[in-house]
């Protein structure tokens, strides 16, 4: 089937052939027979490099009005909103943050890219676009298995439905063990294949040799250089092909890059030149030094602009290696000729535990381009003493089957108020209604037990256990209750409908253990006499939606120092401390390091002075910002005089907005 030969204006067929696509791969003609371009819901789960996109764009540009792009991150968001925006006469919006504004400006675009978080915060303040959707595509719909973002992703899929009955729905994923599933539950045609442009090999290295799943044995002695080495040199030498090697820390990804510098290569001076002009810090130096190598590293520390560098110089083929953690596999195009997995372990806070299946098939998924490559290579590196377990555990398998993770206080807390808020539900039985249109429920009816979540939940009761039905009637009943208890939702007999409180929090999309805990704070607030940037700083610090900056051994004294210098400026009694001190301690220390940002410090005394990276210090800034936006709303339900809190709260946002970082 040629492009030519689809429902497409001339201008879009001109556009594809121009770009190299005339005809369509096996995958993108199943989408086209399984009626993506008339409207069908349909549930693609197909590799890497296969043709998601181009079935999506298909869905958006036949549709019969606006179209959604959903999206997990927002650096995908950017991505794809560049893509789109070069169709011809399509207008593109993306919408990934103020969770408080309706957008309707959004209305005007033809194709609307947004994480779910934003979809989620527009259904919640009652935007109208949304309801003029006819056409909704989610990217990387495995997601639904993620703890934060697929309870949200999930709910919001159902409320797009109640909305839009007759929207059409695509889901797109390269790694889903149990798509049928899904695609059930989005009454959506499944087009699964292994069809892929490019062949992969997959396998295991050990003892000095890559041993590949189709049976070929291939000698890559390490020496003293280490498997990741031996194996990027050998691609980059042996082959003019390029390499992704994944590790499990940023440390690990720099160290690595580091050592690859003396193995070869160089790579157009501008290249080096440009992330040289705006390094900030040592880690932005030594990216510099490494990249005219041809060798990068890449993790969430690095500002937004030196990851676009990289990932641009990468896929130009000025870059021969770059070394990652595993948030580069999630969506971002990065294909290489070999992908290498050294580390399948990751420390979770307590343990080393082994990657998922999922995520290894991610990083595998990243190897073979199209048009440059016979084939992609992707192996995962192993001891002598673990070479059959890993070869069962990752090259053999299966990915997991995504399990929906909304039966957990956490997760329907959010959901429960922003339900009875927006309007969806004035009831419990209405609330159950709605959660029976969930992939949990669907899960369910079919006899899968849903996941419940993290555990110990503190604030709210803890996650509440699945006992022997594993329903959420009773996590529901739970969450109902701590709504009222913090006067968010007031009940009379079933019914049920917000507050002030509870619908200001819904809107500004706070979790409501942070909206209560703002309330109190706000309060002891008003009765300091000297209300400071450090004030309202560590207020919202020390809630459940800001990550906060760790305090170290060495440095868990001088943070207390300062507590005890500033006692007089702090909401909390740190006198008589109620709650858990070296939790509070990162949330102190992340409210210092935001105030030097307001006094202008710069980035690279922030990093030497807190151990942090940019990319560190803007997400703690952009998630600061909203907060205190937040908390100045929260101002007016206080009964209390709050106008010179709201005051400090004004100018030490404007102060943070203003900061270049």
């Amino acid at each position: 089937m040629d492009v030519a030969d689809l429902p497409l204006d001339d201008k879009f067929v001109a556009h594809f052939e121009s770009q190299g696509v005339e005809e369509l791969y096996p995958t993108q003609v199943a989408a086209v027979e399984a009626g993506v371009c008339d409207g069908e819901r349909v549930l693609a789960a197909i590799p890497t490099a296969s043709g998601k996109t181009l079935v999506a764009e298909l869905a958006m540009l036949t549709a019969d009005g606006p179209a959604l792009y959903v999206v997990p991150l927002r650096a995908l968001a950017t991505e794809k909103f560049e893509e789109f925006d070069a169709l011809p006469g399509v207008s593109v919006g993306m919408a990934t943050g103020d969770f408080d504004a309706t957008d309707e400006d959004l209305a005007e675009h033809d194709v609307v890219v947004a994480t779910s978080e934003k979809v989620d915060s527009a259904i919640r303040n009652g935007a109208n676009w949304v309801a003029a959707l006819s056409c909704v595509v989610v990217d990387e719909i495995h997601l639904l298995d993620a703890e934060g973002r697929g309870p949200t992703l999930e709910v919001t899929i159902a409320k797009l439905r109640r909305l839009t009955p007759d929207v059409q729905l695509v889901g797109l994923s390269a790694t889903v063990g149990n798509a049928r599933a899904i695609a059930d539950w989005l009454d959506a045609a499944l087009v699964a294949s292994d069809w892929r442009p490019v062949d992969l090999k997959t396998g295991v290295y050990a003892d000095d040799a890559m041993r590949f799943s189709d049976g070929e044995v291939r000698r890559v002695p390490a020496g003293d250089r280490g498997a990741a080495r031996a194996l990027a040199s050998d691609v980059v030498e042996g082959e003019d092909g390029q390499c992704l090697v994944f590790v499990n820390s940023r440390r690990g990804a720099q160290d690595l890059a580091s050592t690859l510098v003396d193995e070869f290569y160089a790579t157009p001076a501008d290249v080096a030149e440009e992330l040289q002009s705006t390094a900030r810090t040592a880690t932005g130096v030594e990216l510099a030094r490494c990249v005219a190598h041809g060798v990068a590293f890449h993790h969430a520390g690095l500002a937004s602009e030196q990851r676009r560098v990289v990932e641009r110089a990468f896929r130009d083929r000025d870059l021969k290696v770059i070394v990652a953690t595993p948030t580069l596999a999630a969506g971002v195009n990065v294909p290489a000729r070999r992908v290498v997995v050294r580390d399948h372990e990751r420390w979770n806070g307590s343990e080393m535990e082994p990657l998922s299946v999922l995520e290894v098939h991610q990083m595998f998924g990243r190897a073979g381009r199209p048009h440059l490559d016979p084939y992609g290579e992707a192996v995962v590196v192993a001891e002598s003493h673990e070479v059959d377990d890993v070869r069962e555990r990752y090259v053999d398998a299966e990915p997991e089957p995504v399990r929906s993770k909304l039966r957990s206080q956490r997760a329907l807390r959010t959901h429960v108020l922003a339900s009875v808020a927006s309007g969806f539900a004035d009831s419990r039985a209405a609330i159950l209604e709605l959660l029976d249109e969930t992939f949990y429920a669907h899960q369910r009816r079919e006899g899968v037990d849903g996941d419940g979540g993290e555990t110990g939940d503190g604030d709210a009761g803890g996650e509440v256990d699945d006992g022997e039905d594993g329903g959420i009637d009773d996590v529901v009943d739970e969450v109902l209750t701590y709504l009222d208890a913090v006067g968010m939702l007031a009940r009379e007999g079933q019914s049920v409908r917000a507050t002030p409180l509870g619908d200001l929090v819904s809107r500004v999309y706070v979790d409501p253990v942070t909206g209560a805990s703002v309330v109190e704070a706000l309060e002891r607030a008003s009765t300091l006499p000297h209300v400071t940037a450090l004030t309202v700083l560590e207020l919202v610090c020390d809630t459940r939606d800001m990550p906060t900056v760790y305090v170290r051994d060495d440095e868990a004294g001088q943070v207390s120092d300062a507590a005890m210098r500033r006692r007089d400026e702090l909401a909390r009694d740190v006198m008589d401390f109620d709650g858990d001190y070296q939790a509070w301690l990162d949330s102190l220390k992340t409210a210092l390091l935001l105030e030097d940002v307001a006094d202008g410090m710069d980035v690279e005394s922030l990093s030497e002075q807190y151990g942090v990276e940019p990319g560190d210090v803007r997400r703690s800034v952009e998630r600061a910002e909203w907060l205190l936006t937040a908390t100045e709303s929260l101002t007016e339900h206080v009964d209390a005089d709050l106008s010179n809190v709201a005051a400090v709260i004004r100018e030490t946002r404007d102060e943070l907005v203003a900061v270049d970082v």
